[in-house]
């Protein structure tokens, strides 16, 4: 197959070519016209003797050229003798030999270059013909998964059950396709799973293939976006092509955001434009009694662009979201069943303590775990080998060699922890404070405080301005105890997330007074004069209020944080036992701002 790249290169190699040849036989012409006067031989030997012959070119031909001081150029006999050139040199004219060769040299150098320039475009041009013939192959070489030999079904899939039941409808259309066809009813042409990354979009896929015993293609969307020029979309029609070759089969596109999403005139790509073209041409041309489901994943379905989304295409969208507490649990219990847990581990407070992990990140926690009581040769996973493998997810390994940190610094960093703490158990008593260390960490991380909100469905606005607070609670304290112009580079991380969640309040979910009920995002599109300023200014003021409320809450309660901070410096590490004995314990010291 020619492609139309190939003949793009030619036509451009042909172009420059052809400039290059009219140039340079410009430039020739222009060398031959340069007015040169001739001279006789006496003439010359008259004008040399006189010092007026500045330079003369000796070739061995019939007629010699040179150039008078005047800067007139002349033509005149070559007499070929023996002392001809002594001659000129004793009469101070500068000699050159061979310039008359010169233009052949030109034209001999010029063509050598078009040969060179032209073998290279050729030798691009063959490389970018086999690279293509080599995609193509790689794609028409690309077999299904057989029926059989998938061994993933909807008992392997935890959490989620409304994206599992909408999926195990397919598996009965797959099944029993007579059943709906009585009622008149067709089997959807694509479902689109959409939700953050890790949560079980591919193994959902997978489920419905192992569980309707059917062939099991699995491509990305970025195998679809190429810089050649129809090859995306002879990959849709190859893959479809083969698909079509089974009665029945699933066709699973990973990241299909790559090559679907919107499209408008101003950033328009035709390549792209012509291979989402082909992949909503071939949906639209299945046949009803044909049994292919195209399966599509994304973590951005706003992206995507309409005409996908439409009936006929993709009409089914199902979110596979975050697990909550029940669904982490299950899916704690699921990866666990070939793991030799101890009795001490209680996998439903695990699944209370990884509010927002997905079921990805639960697996590799479990397998971390794992891994730790291998390398140790014990019998049982423990809870100790849990607890690490937590926070080796979350913060990275811990560093054994800690020799270097200063005293100074470990005193901040202290502080700085303890501020966390102490601000979350001050504004968010809900929240849970599992662990603060100021052992540094492989992440980068001096030390951290680990808080775990309650698994909730919406957040209010003041859960919102608390969880700035506590992000603030670490610059607070460092202010608080080492004064403003001692604070550090500690508090990056915390005024980056400050920063996002303050953002967010303001632009998506109109909680400002002054900004209104607006989402800046939509008025992006129509207008973005003055907003950002306004947007900023709240922000500043905001963030300005918050932080005098945080350092407020420190202030009021310095003795408790002192004394976090020094057990801090002491142990090292707390747990939440400890911090609530130490805060709840003195009760006539608790003054708490809410």
């Amino acid at each position: 197959m020619k492609l139309k790249l190939n003949k793009k290169i030619i036509c451009i190699v042909a172009a420059v070519l052809s400039l290059c040849m009219l140039s340079g036989i410009v430039y020739f012409q222009f060398q031959g016209k340069k007015e040169s006067v001739h001279l006789n031989y006496r003439d010359f030997i008259t004008k040399m003797e006189e010092g007026k012959v500045q330079t003369v070119y000796l070739v061995d031909e019939a007629k010699l050229k040179g150039k008078l001081r005047s800067g007139q150029e002349f033509v005149t006999d070559n007499p070929r003798t023996e002392n001809f050139k002594e001659t000129l040199l004793m009469h101070n004219v500068r000699v050159e030999e061979n310039k008359g060769n010169s233009i052949i040299v030109n034209i001999a150098s010029f063509v050598g270059f078009i040969l060179v320039f032209g073998g290279m475009a050729v030798f691009m041009s063959k490389q970018a013909s086999r690279q293509t013939s080599m995609e193509f192959t790689k794609m028409s070489n690309m077999e299904a998964i057989p029926q059989g030999d998938i061994k993933v079904t909807f008992a392997n899939v935890a959490g989620n059950e409304e994206a599992k039941e909408s999926i195990m409808d397919l598996v009965d259309f797959l099944k029993n396709p007579e059943k709906y066809a009585k009622y008149g009813a067709r089997i959807p042409r694509g479902v689109i799973l959409y939700g953050p990354p890790g949560t079980g979009k591919t193994l959902l896929a997978k489920a419905l293939a192992g569980e309707a015993g059917v062939p099991f293609y699995a491509v990305s969307g970025s195998d679809f976006v190429q810089i050649y020029a129809g090859l995306g979309a002879g990959r849709i029609r190859s893959l479809f092509k083969k698909a079509r070759e089974h009665k029945k089969c699933v066709i699973f596109i990973d990241e299909i955001d790559a090559l679907g999403k919107k499209r408008d005139g101003i950033h328009g790509n035709d390549e792209s434009d012509r291979t989402l073209n082909a992949l909503l041409t071939e949906m639209s041309g299945f046949h009803e009694h044909e049994g292919i489901i195209v399966i599509a994943a994304t973590n951005r379905l706003d992206t995507l662009d309409e005409a996908l989304l439409r009936p006929g295409r993709f009409d089914r969208q199902i979110e596979v979201g975050l697990p909550d507490v029940n669904a982490r649990h299950q899916i704690l219990k699921l990866h666990s069943q070939r793991k030799p847990l101890a009795p001490n581990v209680d996998l439903g407070k695990l699944a209370h303590q990884t509010v927002y992990f997905s079921g990805a990140e639960l697996e590799s926690l479990l397998n971390e775990a794992a891994i730790l009581a291998a390398k140790q040769n014990t019998e049982q996973i423990g809870i100790e080998h849990i607890d690490k493998a937590y926070y080796t997810v979350i913060a990275g390994e811990e560093k054994k060699d800690r020799s270097a940190i200063a005293k100074e610094d470990r005193e901040v960093i202290a502080y700085h922890e303890a501020g966390h703490a102490l601000v979350t158990k001050m504004v968010a008593p809900e929240n849970k404070v599992t662990k603060v260390t100021i052992i540094p960490s492989t992440k980068g991380a001096g030390g951290f405080s680990m808080n775990i909100p309650p698994d909730k469905m919406c957040r209010s606005k003041r859960e919102i301005l608390n969880q700035i607070k506590i992000s603030l609670g670490g610059r607070a304290a460092e202010e608080i105890v080492f004064g403003e112009e001692n604070i550090t580079t500690g508090a990056n991380n915390d005024i980056e997330k400050a920063t996002t969640t303050m953002l967010a309040m303001i632009k998506h979910f109109g909680m400002n007074p002054k900004t209104g009920l607006l989402n800046y995002d939509v008025l992006y599109n129509y207008s973005s004069s003055g907003i950002d300023s306004v947007i900023i200014d709240e922000c500043k003021k905001m963030m300005e209020q918050l932080y005098g409320e945080t350092k407020e809450v420190l202030k009021n309660n310095r003795d408790l944080l002192k004394n976090i901070a020094e057990a801090l410096l002491e142990r090292e590490t707390l747990n939440e036992e400890d911090l609530d004995q130490m805060i709840y314990g003195n009760h006539e010291n608790l003054r708490r701002l809410i």
